[in-house]
Order: C-alpha cells, then sequence, then structure tokens
C-alpha cells in the first residue's frame, strides 16, 4: 500500500474507515463509519434510512457532511465525508446496538461538562489526568495549567478593552510571541514540526519555553491593565513591550545556559520532550 493510501486510512473494529486531511482536519467518510456501526449490507440506503427518520439531520445534512476526494487502492473517490463533530450528530440517529456504547459516552461527557460549569476545579483535574494519560510529567503539567490561567487573563483584559474578534487576538499572540521568541505562532509550529490546526503550540513546549511564554503574556496583561489601550495600535504597542521583556529575560538566560532555549521538539509520537516521561505519547 502506498504511503499516501495508508495515510488515508484508518482501521477501528478490524475495518477500514477511509479519511482525508481537509482545512487541516481529518474527515472521515460517513458510509464506513454507518457500515462498521451497524453492518449494514448497504450502508448508503442505510444513510437514507437515518435521514428519513431524522427530519433535523437531514436539514442539516450539507452542514455536516462535505463531499471530498480520498485516495484508495480503487483510486480516487469522491464520498460524503464528516469531521468528529460531525460524525458524533450521525451516531446519534443511528439506531444500532453497536452505536449505543458511542451514545452513552456522549451522555456521559455532556454531563460531565454540566458538573465543571458548576464547579470548575474538576474541568481542572480532567486535563490534568489528560496531559498525565498522555506522559507529561506533573512539573510539566503544573506550569501548562498556571500558562492557561495567565491566558485566560490575558485574553479577559483585551475583551475588556474592547478586542472581540479572533483575528485580533491572534494578532497580538503573534506580537508577544515574535518580541519573545523572535518567531509568531504559526513559525513557531513549523519549527517543531506541527503541521496541523488542532495541534496546540504550548502542548509541545518545553518548561523554559512555557515560562517565558507565561512572562511576555503576564507582563502583557499588567500594562494593557496600568495603561488601558483603546486602540489596536495601541494593544500591539503593550503587546511588543510585554513580549520583549520576556525575549530580554530569554536571551540572558540563553547567555547564562550557553544554549539557546527555544526547541525544535515535539510531543508527536516518538519525540520525547525533556523531562517527560516514556509514556504513550500524543
Amino acid at each position: 500500500m502506498a504511503g499516501s493510501e495508508k495515510k488515508s486510512l484508518v482501521v477501528f473494529q478490524n475495518k477500514t474507515i477511509r479519511r482525508t486531511l481537509h482545512n487541516g482536519e481529518w474527515y472521515f467518510a460517513v458510509v464506513d463509519v454507518v457500515s462498521v456501526l451497524t453492518d449494514s449490507a448497504n450502508p448508503t440506503d442505510y444513510i437514507k434510512k437515518i435521514r428519513r427518520r431524522d427530519p433535523i439531520l437531514a436539514q442539516g445534512w450539507g452542514q455536516i457532511v462535505t463531499p471530498l476526494s480520498i485516495e484508495t487502492a480503487g483510486g480516487v473517490q469522491k464520498l460524503n465525508c464528516a469531521n468528529v463533530k460531525g460524525l458524533f450528530r450521525i451516531i446519534q440517529s443511528v439506531p444500532s446496538p453497536k452505536a449505543e456504547p458511542f451514545k452513552q459516552w456522549l451522555a456521559q461527557v455532556g454531563y460531565d461538562r454540566v458538573l465543571e460549569i458548576e464547579n470548575p476545579e474538576l474541568a481542572q483535574d480532567r486535563m490534568k489526568e489528560l496531559y498525565e494519560q498522555k506522559g507529561y510529567s506533573k512539573d510539566w503539567i503544573d506550569k501548562r495549567l498556571r500558562g492557561i490561567a495567565i491566558r485566560q487573563n490575558l485574553t479577559d483584559e483585551w475583551k475588556e478593552r474592547g478586542i472581540t474578534e479572533d483575528r485580533d487576538f491572534a494578532i497580538l499572540t503573534a506580537e508577544i510571541s515574535k518580541a519573545t521568541f523572535g518567531m509568531t505562532p504559526a513559525a513557531y509550529k513549523a519549527y517543531k514540526g506541527l503541521d496541523s490546526p488542532n495541534q496546540n503550540l504550548r502542548d509541545h513546549m518545553t518548561d523554559l519555553e512555557l515560562i517565558f511564554t507565561m512572562l511576555g503574556e503576564r507582563v502583557t496583561t499588567e500594562l494593557s491593565r496600568q495603561e488601558k489601550p483603546s486602540t489596536m495600535p495601541g494593544h500591539k504597542s503593550v503587546a511588543r513591550r510585554g513580549g520583549r521583556v520576556a525575549g530580554n529575560a530569554r536571551k540572558e538566560t540563553e547567555k547564562e545556559l550557553g544554549h539557546s532555549i527555544i526547541s525544535g521538539e515535539n510531543h508527536l509520537p516518538g519525540n520525547d520532550l525533556p523531562g517527560i516521561e516514556d509514556h504513550e505519547k500524543k
């Protein structure tokens, strides 16, 4: 099997499900997923029955499913595909015993999220557990969670000063990153070999990278609170200055250590970050 073809297949319950990358996200062939969950001899007809039984699903079918070309052993085929979120919606309408475990899991996830809204500490505990399962050290996890809190404080401050668009958040974050590390987040991801939008850059940072990221964002927050910028140029200036503080500290640290703290290491399978235990990698 060719390399590109292998990447377009995933094995689930001893059956292959065709998939393809679309906008940096995996999309799976709906007909294959339905076949696995129902053992139907004609999954295409089964999907039609699902849509007839669920008019709301049928009405939103165009938003859930996207026709995409997938390379397989028989050549390139155009199939209706859905991302994970879309598949979960389809699974909810599959009246098959094999789909029931997925439905129960989704119900449990929904229940857990309601509890976490009522008690945010539960969300933090869940996050710690997930990072531990992926092989991160407890020391790294503590820094990562602290970084999340600092980031939240910064975005709350930006919102209070009138920043509401995702694009503007990205621009300001890039200003801090450039001043701290000499790279935008996008360039940093490329440097670490991360090619998917779903791969969070900070989940692939070393301890020191996380520390200087936190410093830049924390100083930016304090400067913004003091100066209360009201325009985008003002916010960008504050972000650059906050990042510059972290950047200067990074350079002094590198001078003392005798090497750069900017690392090309990532936490992908087969790549160990310094200090991370040898468990299953993300």
